[in-house]
């Protein structure tokens, strides 16, 4: 007769931190570990959005940088007009909004670890 597995307590208030991928700058893997410290996301699904997340913060801090450096107006032959990076940090920075409300992490955790479950939305209508 095969032995049971050992039980291993788990706590559940201090969720595990995972390594940021090796591909993010500074600014992604500041978020990454920002949000894996305070939300549990153990899917492949949810991992791979939040390194894509985490890739347009580092889009959005180059950008940023760069019109910083250039001025949100430059001058052309025809005249002044925006900075043609403008319209990318913007549609970055509206990229990362809207999948952390997608990924659930636009709330604030209240003695909970992990997103939100369908059930949990439901109970709190």
């Amino acid at each position: 007769m095969a032995k049971k597995p050992r039980l291993t307590l788990v706590d559940e208030a201090t969720p595990t931190v995972q390594t940021p991928p090796a591909t993010l700058g500074k600014t992604g893997k500041t978020l990454w570990q920002s949000i894996m410290s305070e939300y549990r996301i153990e899917d492949a699904g949810g991992k791979e959005m939040l390194k894509q997340i985490c890739e347009a913060a580092d889009n959005v801090a180059e950008y940023s940088a760069i019109i910083a450096d250039d001025g949100a107006v430059i001058r052309t032959k025809t005249g002044p007009r925006d900075h043609p990076l403008v319209k990318h940090a913007l549609a970055a920075r509206s990229f990362v909004v809207r999948s952390l409300h997608r990924l659930g992490l636009d709330v604030e955790p209240i003695g909970r670890v992990g997103r939100p479950t369908l059930h949990d939305q439901w109970a709190e209508d």
